[in-house]
C-alpha cells in the first residue's frame, strides 16, 4: 500500500505541476478594507468590505497606522494606513484611461461622420455652385437675346410710330388736295355756268342789234 501511495503521490504532484505550467495567472490588486471604530485591529469592524479604489475624505492622521476616515456612505472610523494611496489604484487608472480612450474613439467616429458629411454637403455645394453658374450663363444669354429682342421691339415702335405720322400726314395732305379739287371743280362749274350766261346773253343781244343794223327800206309815197 504504500509503494501505491507514493506512485499516486508523484502522479498528483507531476499533474499538479502539469497544470500549473499550463495555466497563466494574473496579480489582483483587489481588496476589501473594513472600517473600525478606533485606530487598532482591536476594536469592531463599523463598515466592512471596502473595495480598492473607494474614495474617503481623510479627517484624522495623528496616529502611526491607521487614519480616520469618512467613507461615501456617511460613516466615520479608522483604516489602516498602509493601504491607503494618494492617488487611484492602476485598476481605477485603466479603467480611466479605458474610458478616455473609448470617449476618444467615440469622438474620432463622429468626427469621421462629421468629415464624411462635410465632405458630402462640399460636393453637394460644389455641384449647385456649377449648376448655377450653367444657370447664369443661360440667363446671361437668354438676357442677351432679351436686349435684342427688345432693342428690335424698340426699333419696330420707333418705325411704326413713324409710319402712323407719315401716314397721318399724308391723309392731311390728301384731305387739303381732296378740298382743293372740290373748289376747283366747283369753280369750274360756276364758271361754265356763267360762260353759258354770257353766251345766251350774247345771243339775245345779237339778235336785238343785228335787225337793228339792217338797212330800213323808205317808202316812196311821192312816186
Amino acid at each position: 500500500m504504500t509503494f501505491i501511495r507514493f506512485i499516486l503521490s508523484i502522479l498528483i504532484v507531476v499533474s499538479s505541476v502539469a497544470v500549473a505550467q499550463a495555466r497563466t495567472a494574473y496579480v489582483d490588486d483587489q481588496l476589501y478594507l473594513p472600517v473600525r471604530s478606533g485606530p487598532g485591529t482591536q476594536y469592531r469592524i463599523i463598515e466592512n468590505a471596502l473595495p480598492s479604489g473607494t474614495p474617503l475624505e481623510v479627517l484624522d492622521t495623528s496616529n502611526e497606522n491607521f487614519t480616520k476616515v469618512r467613507t461615501p456612505k456617511g460613516n466615520e472610523g479608522w483604516v489602516s494606513k498602509q493601504y491607503l494611496s494618494d492617488s487611484p489604484i492602476a485598476r481605477d487608472l485603466l479603467e480611466r484611461a479605458t474610458r478616455q480612450l473609448e470617449a476618444a474613439r467615440s469622438e474620432l467616429n463622429e468626427a469621421r461622420e462629421q468629415l464624411s458629411t462635410v465632405t458630402a454637403e462640399r460636393d453637394e455645394l460644389r455641384s449647385a455652385e456649377s449648376s448655377l453658374s450653367n444657370r447664369s450663363e443661360e440667363l446671361q444669354e437668354e438676357l442677351r437675346r432679351v436686349k435684342e429682342v427688345s432693342s428690335d421691339s424698340l426699333n419696330i415702335q420707333r418705325r411704326n410710330r413713324e409710319l402712323r405720322e407719315e401716314n397721318q400726314k399724308l391723309r392731311n395732305d390728301l384731305e387739303v388736295l381732296t378740298a382743293e379739287n372740290e373748289r376747283l371743280e366747283a369753280s369750274k362749274e360756276s364758271d361754265f355756268m356763267l360762260l353759258g350766261a354770257a353766251l345766251v346773253l350774247g345771243g339775245v343781244l345779237l339778235a336785238l342789234i343785228i335787225p337793228m343794223l339792217k338797212p330800213t327800206r323808205k317808202t316812196d309815197n311821192w312816186a
